[in-house]
């Protein structure tokens, strides 16, 4: 019997950070809707978007051109900022959250084909990925900042808004 409990609790363990995103954040509703994610949601979002921005932009410096070199360490700088930014909300308990350490399966998958690619495929695929995360991440930002449940999480997305409209206007320049 104890056997069965402490597999259960195992499995239990690794299920959790999967679960960590309510199904109408993960299959698009809330956004479609425009609906404001719930704090975890939230959080786990911005966590795996950033990790994104900033894995793929450190591609950048080998796998392409100027143009997006300049972009790509100004995400780096910019997201890493954000990250610190939202981890010390976190850390600090003003918000009671799990933190993603790792960037989850859909982005990590994301990262992994950006990767694979060379040339002008890997630009193109930057650059569309960058357009496609800023405007979710903008999206994102959006609803929480006019109806999230945090008062501290809510300011910060406030805040970080108008950066990440710039990030998804000077993507959208740079895939023309």
């Amino acid at each position: 019997m104890y056997k069965v409990l402490a597999v259960a609790a195992v499995a239990v363990s690794f299920a959790t950070p999967v679960l960590g995103q309510s199904v109408p954040e993960k299959t698009g509703v809330n956004s479609t809707l425009g609906i404001s994610p719930s704090t975890q949601d939230f959080v786990t979002d911005a966590a795996n978007s950033d990790m994104l921005e900033i894995e793929s932009s450190k591609l950048v410096a080998a796998k392409s051109d100027t143009k997006d070199k300049a972009f790509a360490d100004q995400m780096i700088k910019d997201h890493t900022a954000t990250s610190a930014e939202l981890k010390s909300l976190v850390t600090s308990g003003k918000v009671q959250v799990n933190l993603p350490a790792v960037m989850d399966k859909a982005h990590g998958a994301k990262l992994d084909k950006l990767n694979s690619l060379n040339g002008a495929d890997f630009t193109k695929a930057y650059e569309d990925m960058q357009v496609s995360a800023h405007k979710d991440a903008v999206s994102l930002f959006e609803r929480y900042a006019k109806g999230g449940e945090n008062a501290d999480l809510k300011a910060f997305a406030a805040k970080t808004l108008p950066h990440l409209q710039g990030h998804l206007k000077m993507a959208q320049d740079l895939n023309r």
